[in-house]
């Protein structure tokens, strides 16, 4: 069922992520070379907030038609790139953004949270599989101004 949503959820998400650069890695004799990816994911609640994923991207045949995994390597940094304002009712964790890992079973997801305290923006990449989660992750702070 899972794998379900995220088919139908896939269109809406990439459009929301804008690919900046990609760095080959890998040579492969057939199909395209296995890459770093770097996206951008602009916060689509809090205006002036965007992230930079950088991603493994496997290539050859299968990565070429779209069937491989990619492996859970990835980085993120978001930053404020003007004014920030939060809006009114926005929820402590919310999901901002979305990539696909695989055809159907793993897909990276960007969380952010808030913490009130110290008045910052934390945003969270996972990776996830339909059976098997993963432990992998990294994280980004985004300090709100002070007044």
């Amino acid at each position: 069922m899972r794998w379900l949503v995220l088919m139908l959820l896939w269109p809406l998400a990439a459009s929301a992520q804008t690919r900046i650069d990609e760095m080959s890695t890998t040579f492969r004799w057939i199909g395209p070379n296995d890459k770093v990816v770097v996206e951008r994911y602009d916060d689509p609640r809090i205006a002036n907030v965007s992230c930079y994923l950088s991603r493994a991207d496997t290539g050859g045949i299968a990565g070429g038609l779209g069937f491989a995994e990619d492996p859970s390597r990835f980085s993120i940094a978001c930053r404020a790139v003007g004014p920030i304002s939060l809006p009114e009712g926005l929820p402590r964790k919310e999901r901002v953004g979305f990539a696909s890992a695989s055809l159907f079973f793993k897909a990276f997801y960007i969380y952010r949270s808030f913490d009130a305290e110290k008045k910052v923006l934390i945003y969270t990449v996972i990776s996830t599989k339909l059976i098997n989660g993963s432990p992998f992750n990294s994280i980004s702070v985004v300090p709100l101004a002070t007044q």
